[in-house]
């Protein structure tokens, strides 16, 4: 009972950093066109470390935002795969 509890607050935080992020991408693209002031590029790579990758990678592809930065895609690339398998592993 108690692992099972475990298992749902590990899925609740990887949907509400996912959340998160995907927000910050959007935010930030937003901010882009309108020039408004801009989310700094390590802000937006820590919520993906932190468990939002995957959604981030998924917001950059359909926002086109971030995309021609090769370095910066590659990392979130990179961040989605370790979560991906790190998910696998937790089950």
């Amino acid at each position: 009972m108690i692992w099972s509890l475990a298992l749902v607050n590990k899925w609740l935080f990887l949907l509400a950093m996912g959340l998160f992020s995907a927000g910050l991408f959007a935010y930030d693209k937003f901010a882009a066109v309108h020039r408004r002031w801009r989310i700094p590029e390590k802000v937006l790579l820590t919520a993906a470390l932190l468990g939002g990758a995957v959604f981030a990678l998924f917001t950059m592809s359909i926002i086109r935002h971030k995309t021609r930065k090769m370095w910066f895609y590659n990392s979130v690339v990179v961040m989605a795969l370790m979560q991906m398998a790190l998910v696998l592993w937790w089950c």
